[in-house]
């Protein structure tokens, strides 16, 4: 996990888009999928220019919020941040009535469910240059 955290410090898009997320001040809030899929692949195949990122995929596990649309504003205000990125936001304390599983108990555990297990991985800022990266 040390070499991908390293592989973010490096990365100034990466590195603001978890800055603007960490500002949400959600629970568990990680960004996951191929925000580090990605960065880890092109780092591996020794890309000069990184895979653009389809979309940014922030999860957050809040099982105490009730308004089922509040992840339209989280979108909407990263938007304002950086509005070239796609940002999609979830709930993970809710998608597993999405996904016809048993609720999950955590992000990371949500992730656990994830098809796709080379993106079950996520990455926040938990301090100014500090990150935490789980899978």
């Amino acid at each position: 996990m040390d070499q991908i955290v390293e592989l973010i410090k490096k990365d100034p898009i990466r590195i603001e888009a978890l800055y603007h997320v960490s500002q949400l001040g959600l629970p568990q809030c990680y960004i996951a999928a191929g925000f580090v899929r990605n960065l880890v692949w092109d780092s591996l195949h020794d890309f000069n220019v990184p895979t653009p990122l389809n979309d940014v995929d922030v999860i957050y596990f809040d099982p105490t919020e009730y308004n089922a649309n509040a992840y339209l504003d989280y979108e909407a205000r990263l938007k304002i941040c950086m509005p070239k990125l796609h940002w999609q936001v979830r709930n993970q304390a809710t998608m597993h009535e999405r996904n016809g599983d048993e609720p999950y108990q955590s992000s990371l555990d949500a992730m656990s469910y994830w098809p796709e297990k080379e993106t079950a991985v996520a990455v926040r800022q938990i301090g100014p240059n500090q990150y935490e990266c789980i899978a």
